[in-house]
């Protein structure tokens, strides 16, 4: 792998000295890096969500408030579509288009009446060719861009792509999670993001049952939580896996909804998979008859798995054994019947 070019530099230490801001605040201070070493007068860079084919303004400079609202809509998409720069290719710009700009409507009813006439357009991806984002960097002169001004801008374009990639910033919150072995994100459309760096497994696969639950967690709002699920079936014959879930906040990126973590189990200390089982339905509220019917035993075999949980976790009732259980991760969810 070839070093870093002092530009390329400039605009890495950027990204990484916001790993965990606002992606709005990332890709502001990225436009601020970039125009001193591609001058531009106005700059538009917006998230891709390639799922719903639409793209989210983050960050303009320079860019009056009409501009930037007709920039956040529809018809952005399609004239991206429509001259191939939601592809990976060179940046491109009017004067490369075989017809006049002004039969695109983003140059004839935004830019153009914003007194720019001239700029260059370029799809950003990520590592493993994840399309992420778009980046138009734009100039009230009429003159092209010089050849190496498209050169440099090719050449920063994956360095934006990283810094503004949502990702970067949800592996950031993963790494806070010790000793994480596997993780996936979450996307609002039920399917899933592989996370860079990290393993997969199949308790994280679209359809399991773990993710099932993790996608209610999310949808009640917790904004971090944590629980143990049963390795190998319901009894865990192979024992626990802890679960942490993180919902993302709105601006994480378009269409991600969360984070599911998988690291090793933590002490236990001694309870068994059945007082576990049995915490775990004390935790959703039932009382010791609903956990007896629901594990085909007597009330009085519930109330002795109640006095060994209390005696291990020692917690003087019910209550706080379950408050514990989830405090400490405890908690393991019923299986469906």
């Amino acid at each position: 792998m070839r070093p870093l070019r002092a530009d390329e530099l400039l605009l890495a230490e950027a990204a990484s000295a916001r790993p965990v801001a606002p992606p709005a605040e990332r890709a502001r201070g990225l436009l601020e890096v970039l125009r001193r070493v591609v001058p531009f007068d106005a700059a538009f860079l917006a998230f891709a969500d390639p799922w719903e084919r639409r793209y989210y303004s983050l960050a303009t400079l320079d860019l009056d408030d009409a501009a930037v609202q007709f920039l956040e809509g529809p018809q952005v998409a399609r004239d991206i579509e429509l001259t191939g720069t939601d592809r990976a290719c060179p940046p491109l710009g009017p004067s490369d288009l075989p017809y006049p700009a002004e039969e695109l409507p983003t140059w004839a009813e935004c830019l153009i009446p914003s007194g720019l006439r001239e700029g260059l357009g370029v799809a950003l991806f990520a590592d493993g060719g994840r399309h992420v984002g778009h980046l138009a960097v734009l100039s009230a002169s009429p003159a092209p861009p010089s050849a190496a001004t498209r050169r440099r801008l090719a050449r920063l374009a994956p360095v934006v792509a990283r810094g503004l990639d949502p990702l970067s910033s949800l592996l950031a919150c993963a790494r806070l999670v010790q000793g994480v072995t596997a993780g996936t994100a979450l996307r609002a459309d039920g399917g899933c993001q592989v996370l860079p760096g990290l393993a997969t497994d199949p308790l994280l696969l679209p359809g399991s049952p773990l993710l099932g639950f993790v996608r209610r967690r999310v949808g009640d709002g917790r904004v971090s939580s944590s629980f143990l699920w049963p390795l190998g079936g319901a009894h865990a014959p192979d024992g626990h896996a802890r679960v942490t879930v993180l919902s993302t906040s709105d601006d994480a990126g378009p269409g991600l909804a969360g984070l599911a973590l998988l690291s090793p189990a933590p002490p236990l200390h001694g309870l068994t998979p059945r007082e576990l089982e049995v915490l775990g339905l004390l935790v959703e509220g039932c009382t010791n008859s609903d956990i007896a019917r629901r594990l085909v035993v007597t009330s009085r075999t519930i109330a002795t798995h109640l006095e060994h949980i209390a005696a291990k976790l020692r917690t003087p009732t019910r209550t706080h054994a379950a408050v514990r259980a989830e405090r400490d991760g405890l908690y393991v969810p019923a299986m469906p019947c």
